[in-house]
C-alpha cells in the first residue's frame, strides 16, 4: 500500500483503518469457506442439492416456533452468515432478503402456542421442521438439521449440533426463522404492548415475568410452560 510510509498522523490512522477492515474480510471470507466446505462434505455424485434445516422460539414463554428449511445454489455467497443469534437485526433483515432472493427453494413454518401446549414445544418444534422441509419445491439431495433427530423424515439427512455454526445451509435457515419469528412478535406486540413483545420475543425477562404477574397472560402465552401455568384460570 502506497500510504504505509507517510508519517503523517491522519495517514496512519487511515492506514490502520484499511488494514482492519482487510482483516475483518479475510476472517469473513474464511468463516464462509469453512461453512461451504461443511455441506459440500455431504454432497454426493455430483449432487449438491443440501437443505439446511432450523428453528426459532422454543425457549419463549409466549408466541410461535418457527422453522425454516433452504436450499441454497452452490456458488451461494453471503459474508457473515453464521448463527442468526449472533447477527445484529438490521443485519439479519438484509440476510433475510438475500436468502430468499437468492435460494434455490425455501419454506417457513409456524406453529402457534395453542399446538405448542397440545403436543409439547418439542414435538411442535419437530413437526414444524419436518412440514418445512417437505414444503420444499425441490427435493433436497439430503438434509442438515440443527441438533434435532427427525426419525420419519423422507429424506436422508443428518442432525449437527451447534448447525448453525457450521453449516452454510443451516445458518440460513436459522436466518429465515429468526426473523419470521421476530416479525410475527413485533406484530402481537402491537396488540399486547405492556409485555414488550418486540424486545423480549416472548422470552422471560424480569419485565416481561412482571407483567404477567400484573395483567395476566394474552392468547399467546404458552399455558403448559413455567411460571405461565401459574396465571391459567
Amino acid at each position: 500500500m502506497a500510504l504505509k510510509g507517510d508519517a503523517r498522523k491522519g495517514v496512519r490512522q487511515l492506514v490502520r483503518a484499511y488494514e482492519r477492515e482487510q482483516d475483518r474480510l479475510q476472517r469473513l471470507e474464511q468463516q464462509h469457506k469453512h461453512l461451504r466446505q461443511f455441506d459440500r462434505a455431504y454432497c454426493h455424485q455430483h449432487s449438491d442439492l443440501i437443505a439446511g434445516v432450523d428453528e426459532a422460539g422454543r425457549g419463549p414463554l409466549a408466541g410461535p416456533v418457527v422453522a425454516a428449511a433452504v436450499i441454497l445454489p452452490s456458488d451461494f455467497k453471503l459474508l457473515g452468515l453464521t448463527d442468526s443469534k449472533q447477527i445484529k437485526p438490521a443485519a439479519r433483515d438484509v440476510f433475510y432478503n438475500t436468502i430468499i432472493k437468492e435460494a434455490l427453494s425455501y419454506h417457513i413454518s409456524v406453529i402457534d402456542n395453542t399446538k405448542i401446549d397440545e403436543v409439547n414445544i418439542f414435538e411442535a418444534t419437530k413437526h414444524a421442521m419436518y412440514d418445512s422441509v417437505h414444503n420444499l419445491n425441490i427435493d433436497p439431495h439430503h438434509v442438515l438439521i440443527d441438533a434435532v433427530k427427525i426419525p420419519d423424515l423422507n429424506y436422508s439427512h443428518s442432525a449437527i449440533i451447534q448447525g448453525d455454526q457450521k453449516s452454510l445451509s443451516i445458518a440460513a435457515a436459522s436466518i429465515l426463522a429468526k426473523v419470521t419469528r421476530d416479525r410475527l412478535m413485533c406484530d402481537i406486540h402491537e396488540q399486547y404492548p405492556f409485555y414488550q413483545f418486540a424486545s423480549n420475543m416472548g422470552y422471560g425477562t424480569k419485565q416481561h415475568l412482571k407483567m404477567i404477574e400484573k395483567h395476566g397472560i394474552t392468547p399467546y402465552h404458552r399455558k403448559t410452560f413455567a411460571p405461565v401455568k401459574e396465571y391459567v384460570n
